[in-house]
């Protein structure tokens, strides 16, 4: 199997999304831990992506994720419950707000293939949590998979700058192993660059006029200006 401090692909300048649909749900309550768990990004929250870092919890609950985040040690943007849970393959959780810094890679950690090496990752990722064990007798599911990827692709769209698709253990490789030598990099990838199903965005929104495609009014003077 493959370490998995090799995993990462990038993005390419061409074939990006146009809009990507996200079933995702604030995980209960965790509003009130926001403040002791993300902090405010130090660059700008839409341009300033520039990587999205794969986890997995080495834990078999969505609630002992979450109690991690609660404690203040650790946050995330995104969790993926496990197949024990009745959530899994109806929706995401969402933990912390994208516009924030979520508390998921060390500010020491770096890579030179990521961002040419930059640190404070945190600021200029957005992180993913699988629920999983990290056991030989807990692999990941299908669902599990397809929804990383359809958040991916989720980001690709939505983050002009996006670029790096990389593992915890790449970043951390002294301390970190997830998201584990099981998780399947390689169909990940493939479902991020060409996805088996469509991104689930409803056929009337192809119907507007493309914003390209609009005519500018140059000598509008209404209240929408800067």
């Amino acid at each position: 199997m493959p370490s998995p401090a090799t995993y990462q692909f990038n993005l390419p300048r061409r074939g990006r999304p146009s809009d990507v649909m996200l079933n995702e749900v604030w995980y209960p309550g965790i509003q009130a831990y926001w403040e002791g768990s993300t902090s405010s990004r130090i660059f700008d929250a839409i341009l300033g992506i520039k990587a999205l870092v794969v986890h997995a919890t080495a834990g078999s609950s969505s609630a002992g994720a979450i109690s991690v985040m609660k404690e203040g040690k650790a946050s995330f943007h995104w969790l993926l419950p496990d197949e024990d849970e009745p959530q899994h393959g109806q929706l995401v959780w969402a933990c912390a707000p994208e516009a924030r810094a979520a508390w998921h890679v060390r500010n020491s950690c770096s890579h030179p293939s990521v961002n040419d090496g930059a640190d404070k990752v945190n600021h200029w990722s957005l992180g993913i949590e699988v629920v999983n064990g990290q056991t030989t007798r807990d692999s990941f599911s299908d669902w599990q998979i397809q929804t990383t990827a359809q958040i991916v692709r989720y980001c690709w769209a939505k983050y002009p700058n996006l670029k790096h698709v990389v593992s915890h253990a790449k970043l951390d490789p002294a301390r970190r192993s997830d998201p584990g030598a099981a998780f399947p990099w390689a169909r990940l990838k493939k479902l991020v660059l060409a996805p088996d199903a469509e991104d689930g965005v409803p056929r009337v929104a192809a119907e507007a006029t493309s914003a390209a495609s609009i005519e500018s009014v140059i000598d509008h003077k209404g209240c929408c200006q800067g």
